[in-house]
């Protein structure tokens, strides 16, 4: 099954991690988590779900992995000052496998400068900054474009989860 990447820092949004974590572990794919640094336990903004990351970016190539996801919360915009994050995250939309992004996560799609001309949703509070980075806001549960799968709120969740599932598959 798939090798997934994982990049998440503290606050992300537990239900946007735990429940398309289990659902991938339970479909036989096997999660990766990449954050700031290797070792580090991170926890989420809500529940203070613990996780350990388990490389840096720095650590980890596109290579590695088949899939990525990106849960929302604050952990996109912590991570979008990372040059190496960006980097990574970068050469995982460029490389064509999929993307797999919800709520905040367009953050770091921004920062890596991959989204012109492509179509994307994201939580309302980003719809502005999605449209200057030269995409089109699509306000809908799931959005498809090419690799990239993403959906707005943990609300979008059962439809995310299904739709990841079937890229993957």
């Amino acid at each position: 099954m798939s090798k997934i990447a994982v990049t998440i820092t503290d606050l992300f949004e537990d239900s946007e991690y735990v429940e398309p974590a289990e659902a991938f572990k339970k479909n036989g794919h096997e999660l990766v988590h990449v954050g700031l640094k290797g070792g580090e336990t991170v926890k989420g903004k809500k529940d203070g779900t613990a996780v350990k990351v388990d490389k840096s970016a720095k650590e980890v190539s596109v290579s590695d992995f088949d899939a990525l996801l990106i849960p929302g919360g604050y952990s996109p915009d912590k991570l979008r000052v990372d040059e190496d994050v960006v980097r990574f995250v970068k050469d995982f939309v460029e490389s064509g496998k999929p993307v797999c992004l919800i709520c905040h996560a367009p953050q770091l799609l921004i920062n890596a400068q991959v989204l012109k001309g492509r179509a994307i949703t994201g939580w309302k509070s980003l719809i502005q900054d999605i449209k200057n980075a030269g995409a089109n806001f699509v306000d809908k549960e799931v959005v498809e474009d090419g690799n990239l799968i993403s959906s707005r709120s943990p609300a979008d969740l059962p439809a995310f989860i299904k739709t990841c599932l079937k890229r993957l598959s």
